[in-house]
């Protein structure tokens, strides 16, 4: 004897198996591991920006009690509100990932920063009462840890998304990125990686010539 299903019965039935047999397909291609992967790269970089503007917000502190010291290089000081003003001019997004002159830009302004903080902090050295100001001590000690979550950021960053890329570039599931549109994501490119990823110095050594 033969049992016939419903017709809703047996449409539930292939709908099902339809949906069941895709899981499979679209898992075997990477699909799930594009998804966790994307969210990941993403968070990565929320955390590189969210440090990056707690350090521009440590810059701004640290040159308004540098404008304190009237004597101070103003040459040197501007560059500085310059460089910062720049850096956070440039909107970011998660969308800045997959955007080649956005993210340069972007890392482009970071390292101009980076490199006219350095410059700051080794002209301080010639300043003893600002050195000896409490507030800007602070600040040094604060960007000292700032600069080094940074590197820790970026890191994390670029580990996430050389995984993310060769799964985009790899076969099969370079075909599986094709027809759902996960495209590679940009990473820091540097031309000196060790220079990059080292903080400027910010601690508190004696001054070049000072007596022993």
């Amino acid at each position: 004897m033969r049992f016939l299903l419903p017709l809703d019965a047996s449409r539930t039935l292939r709908a099902a198996g339809v949906a069941l047999m895709a899981a499979l397909l679209l898992g075997g291609c990477g699909y799930n591991d594009f998804q966790r992967l994307d969210e990941q790269t993403k968070s990565a970089w929320s955390e590189v920006v969210n440090q990056y503007q707690r350090r521009s917000d440590l810059i701004e502190n640290l040159v308004n009690t540098v404008k304190g010291e009237t004597s101070f290089e103003q040459d040197t000081l501007t560059k500085v509100i310059e460089a910062r003003a720049k850096a956070t001019s440039i909107q970011v997004t998660p969308e800045t990932l997959n955007t080649p002159q956005q993210f340069q830009q972007f890392q482009a302004a970071q390292g101009e920063l980076t490199g006219a903080l350095s410059r700051l902090l080794v002209t301080v050295e010639r300043y003893p009462d600002l050195k000896a100001n409490k507030a800007f001590s602070d600040l040094r000690v604060a960007l000292e840890g700032t600069e080094n979550r940074i590197a820790v950021a970026r890191g994390r960053y670029i580990e996430a998304v050389k995984e993310y890329n060769v799964l985009a570039r790899s076969f099969p599931s370079n075909l599986t990125a094709m027809v759902f549109g996960y495209q590679p994501k940009e990473n820091f490119s540097v031309t000196n990686e060790a220079a990059i990823s080292t903080a400027p110095k910010v601690g508190f050594g004696p001054t070049p010539g000072a007596s022993k």
